[in-house]
C-alpha cells in the first residue's frame, strides 16, 4: 500500500508567508512585543473561515505583521522545513512575497537572508534541496517592477519570478514587462492563473507571460482545447486541492477535478499553498484528495513522480529522487 506521508516528494507551490502557525505568530509576536487584534491562539484559528480568496488575504496579512527582524524569517523557514520533511518532501520550491515585507517599511535584504539561511541549514540538517521563487502580490505593475529592481543584488538565491495576486479583474497580460525583462535576466517564470480567474488568464501566462508552470490551473478543465495544449506541452500545473476548497474554487472536494486532470494525461502535481492557514499540508492534501476523489496508489505516484519532473532541480539531483521514488515505490 502506498503511504502518501513517507512518499518521496518535491512540493512547488507554497507560500513561506502562507505556513506561519498560529503559534509562532503569537511567539514572534511577544519576542518583536507587537500586540494582536487576537487575544489568543484559539481566537486566531476561529477567524481562519475564508468565503474567498480576499477574505483569506486579510488574516493572512495581519499574520505577516508581526514579522520584522531576520531571525523571524529564518523561525519561519524553519518550521515549514521541518513540517515537510515529515511529510516526505525532499524537495521544496518555495514562493515569498517580499511586496508584502518591504511596503512595511522591512528591508529586502533582511526578509532573503533569514530565509535563504534557513533553506541552507534545512539542506545540512533535513537533507531538503529547494528553490526560491520570487512573487509579486500588487496590482500595480510599477510596484512590481520596484520590486524587482530590488531583488537583482540577489538573483544568484531566486530561480524564478512569479505571480501571486488576486486574479479577479487583475489578468496577468498586465504584468507583461516586468516578465519580459525577467525572462531576459535569466529568471524562470510561472504564475497563479486558472484559480479564480477564467481559462483565458492561463492562456495568457502561457503566451504572453512565457511561463514555466501554470499554478492552480484548476480552471483550465472548462477549456478543451487549453487542456489539449497544456497535455501536448507537458505544461505542468501546481495543483492545491484544500486551499481550493477552503477558498471556495471548488464547492468540496469530491468535485475537485484533480482526478480528472490526471486522467486527461496533464502533469498535475498536489501542493499545499497556505497551509498553515488551511490545516493541511502536503502530505495531507494527498490523503485527503484521495479519500475524497478514490485516487489510487499509482495516481498518487503520478503525482509524486509529476513534481520531480516539473521541479526546477538539475537533471542530476531529479534522477536520484526519482530512482528514491521508485525504490518506494517497489518496497510498498
Amino acid at each position: 500500500m502506498i503511504d502518501a506521508i513517507t512518499l518521496p516528494k518535491a512540493e512547488l507551490h507554497v507560500h513561506i508567508e502562507g505556513t506561519f502557525e498560529p503559534e509562532l505568530i503569537f511567539s514572534i509576536a511577544e519576542r518583536n512585543r507587537i500586540k494582536l487584534p487576537f487575544p489568543d491562539v484559539a481566537e486566531l484559528r476561529a477567524a481562519y473561515k475564508f468565503t474567498d480568496l480576499e477574505s483569506f488575504l486579510k488574516v493572512y496579512y495581519q499574520g505577516i505583521s508581526v514579522l520584522r527582524v531576520e531571525q523571524d524569517y529564518y523561525d519561519l523557514t524553519t518550521a515549514y522545513l521541518h513540517k515537510a520533511k515529515s511529510q516526505g518532501v525532499r524537495h521544496a520550491e518555495i514562493f515569498f512575497d517580499p511586496q508584502t515585507h518591504t511596503g512595511r517599511g522591512i528591508p529586502f535584504q533582511t526578509v532573503i537572508d533569514g530565509i535563504w539561511s534557513a533553506l541552507q541549514d534545512g539542506k545540512r540538517n533535513a537533507g531538503i534541496t529547494s528553490h526560491l521563487i520570487m512573487c509579486f502580490r500588487e496590482v500595480s505593475v510599477e510596484a512590481a517592477m520596484a520590486t524587482y529592481e530590488s531583488a537583482l543584488p540577489f538573483q544568484d538565491r531566486i530561480i524564478a519570478v512569479g505571480l501571486a495576486s488576486a486574479e479577479v479583474d487583475n489578468p496577468p497580460s498586465r504584468f507583461q514587462s516586468v516578465f519580459d525583462r525577467a525572462r531576459a535576466q535569466g529568471f524562470l517564470t510561472v504564475a497563479h492563473a486558472g484559480q479564480e480567474g477564467p481559462p483565458e488568464y492561463v492562456w495568457e501566462a502561457l503566451d504572453v507571460l512565457k511561463v514555466s508552470r501554470i499554478d492552480h490551473g484548476v480552471r483550465s478543465m472548462e477549456d478543451p482545447v487549453l487542456v489539449d495544449r497544456l497535455r501536448r506541452e507537458h505544461v505542468p500545473l501546481t495543483v492545491c486541492p484544500i486551499s481550493n476548497t477552503r477558498l471556495h474554487v471548488v464547492p468540496s472536494l469530491t468535485a475537485h477535478p484533480l482526478k480528472r486532470m490526471l486522467e486527461a494525461g496533464l502533469t498535475v502535481t498536489c501542493n499545499s499553498d497556505d497551509p498553515g492557514y488551511f490545516g493541511a499540508y502536503i502530505a495531507d492534501n494527498y490523503q485527503q484528495a484521495a479519500a475524497a476523489l478514490a485516487l489510487t496508489g499509482d495516481d498518487l505516484v503520478a503525482l509524486a513522480r509529476n513534481s520531480f519532473v516539473a521541479s526546477f532541480i538539475d537533471e542530476a539531483t531529479r534522477d536520484g529522487y526519482l530512482a528514491e521514488l521508485d525504490a518506494a515505490v517497489r518496497s510498498s
